[in-house]
């Protein structure tokens, strides 16, 4: 068995694994590299591999760094399955158009800037109509159904409960050779015990060979409740500035976290029923999916649910508006009361959060408010670092809203828990290889298993190749 890694690989964007056993080519994700955009492009256009000679995939859950070049691959020849939970299924089927919808804008900026210089024009990486057509390969499968998916080959998917639909991949293979069986796990995401509206990661009970994703391999997070009274505290001080709340959130899975909890906060009386603005078309449709998709519910959100006879949205109420259209989004410029607005990219990077703080980060009583992992290169990072002047459309603008970061909102596990996770298993890994995390992070990660369970751990380079 060979497995490289192309993507992921000391870094946390881009997640691709190639498995290959008895003589099937398996592709463990085939998300789109995030980073500086020149080399982004690159990469995401150029397939590490012929897409021909991949016999199947097996997508852990929706997120961009993880499915967002699964068009590409369809594009440049894959015929295959391509495996995934019920949720994660639908879930693409809106981000997957909306990322075609955003490389065809892309291109057409790029292409006004060629012609003006006389260069020739660009290509999409892919576009919406391939999207489309990259959706008629999707095959779902429910968490707990083994199945044989190649020769030799069984799936289980478990919950990773890192967000609707994300699964632990596990693959047992029997060598065709040797007649012996091996288990391969790809944790995919690993989330975090008590987080709203998703249960909590499912352990698994063994494997033989581990690769292991580390986005914060080498921190702990606040516990979730204190991230929640930190939330409070932000929206009660803005509210009392006069100011706004701009916040740049994933579109699926962190906007439904922080909607659910602010209405849980506005109904407990602990903040004010301020008007919160969910601003993006892809976050309006994603949290359709989600309530197509109770079945992926944790007690919580179920309780929460009953508690007002069945009949409470938990992802909406008085004083919530979701915005679709370019005209709705633009008069949120003219606000003069204090509101929250939660907007994509999460990082920063496109859409129409780029607008909110255009008109918002020169304002001392607003707050920005970071709520996930960044990227380095992207806005997102650099606010985090509190960089000023922050450079917009090609224009500076001084940081002086107040800048805010809770990593308890965060849908990855932190090191204490992806510990845990790995000690759940009664049966350890031989080999285990870290993935989706810097350097740092990886290899902190690294030294903790060494330390508590004495697993020696691989931290791959990009393209590098494993037998096993």
């Amino acid at each position: 068995m060979r497995i490289t890694f192309y993507g992921a690989a000391r870094t946390v964007t881009g997640s691709q694994h190639l498995v290959e056993a008895n003589g099937t080519r398996i592709l463990l994700d085939c998300g789109l590299y995030q980073g500086k955009r020149s080399e982004a492009a690159a990469r995401n256009r150029h397939l590490p591999f012929d897409a021909r000679s991949i016999d199947l995939v097996v997508l852990s859950h929706a997120h961009i760094d993880h499915s967002g070049n699964i068009p590409n691959l369809v594009k440049s020849g894959f015929r295959g399955d391509i495996i995934c939970t019920h949720a994660t299924r639908d879930l693409c089927g809106v981000m997957l158009l909306d990322s075609g919808h955003i490389q065809e804008r892309d291109v057409e900026y790029v292409n006004k800037q060629h012609r003006k210089r006389g260069q020739p024009p660009v290509e999409p990486i892919y576009t919406q109509r391939d999207a489309e057509d990259s959706l008629e390969y999707f095959v779902s499968q429910g968490y707990g159904r083994r199945r044989q998916i190649a020769p030799g080959v069984w799936l289980t998917l478990v919950d990773a409960g890192h967000m609707l639909g994300s699964a632990s991949v596990i693959l047992d293979i029997e060598d065709h050779q040797t007649r012996q069986t091996t288990r391969l796990v790809f944790s995919g995401d690993i989330g975090r015990r008590g987080i709203p509206i998703i249960r909590d990661p499912q352990p698994v009970e063994a494997a033989d060979l581990l690769i292991l994703e580390s986005t914060y391999g080498d921190r702990l997070h606040e516990p979730y409740p204190d991230a929640e009274k930190e939330l409070e505290r932000i929206v009660n001080d803005t509210y009392r500035r006069g100011g706004k709340i701009i916040i740049p959130a994933f579109a699926v899975g962190r906007t439904q976290q922080l909607v659910y909890t602010l209405n849980q906060l506005a109904t407990a009386g602990d903040i004010p029923r301020l008007p919160v603005f969910v601003d993006s078309p892809l976050a309006v449709n994603a949290t359709d999916v989600f309530r197509t998709h109770s079945e992926c519910f944790d007690e919580e959100t179920r309780a929460f649910i009953t508690q007002m006879d069945g009949r409470g949205d938990p992802f909406g109420f008085s004083g919530l508006t979701y915005t679709r259209s370019v005209e709705e989004s633009k008069r949120l410029n003219f606000l003069r009361e204090p509101a929250i607005i939660i907007s994509a990219s999460g990082m920063a990077e496109t859409g129409r959060i780029l607008h909110h703080l255009k008109n918002n980060i020169e304002d001392p009583n607003s707050t920005v408010l970071i709520v996930g992992w960044q990227a380095p290169e992207t806005l997102g990072r650099r606010l985090v670092e509190r960089v000023s002047p922050v450079r917009i459309f090609g224009e500076n603008y001084t940081l002086r809203a107040r800048v805010e970061v809770l990593n308890g909102f965060s849908g990855h596990a932190d090191r204490d828990e992806l510990l845990e996770w790995v000690g759940a298993m009664a049966r350890k890994p031989r080999r285990t290889f870290l993935v989706h995390g810097e350097e740092p992070a990886a290899a902190g990660l690294a030294q903790s298993l060494k330390e508590r369970f004495g697993l020696a751990a691989d931290i791959p380079e990009l393209g590098q190749s494993f037998e096993v």
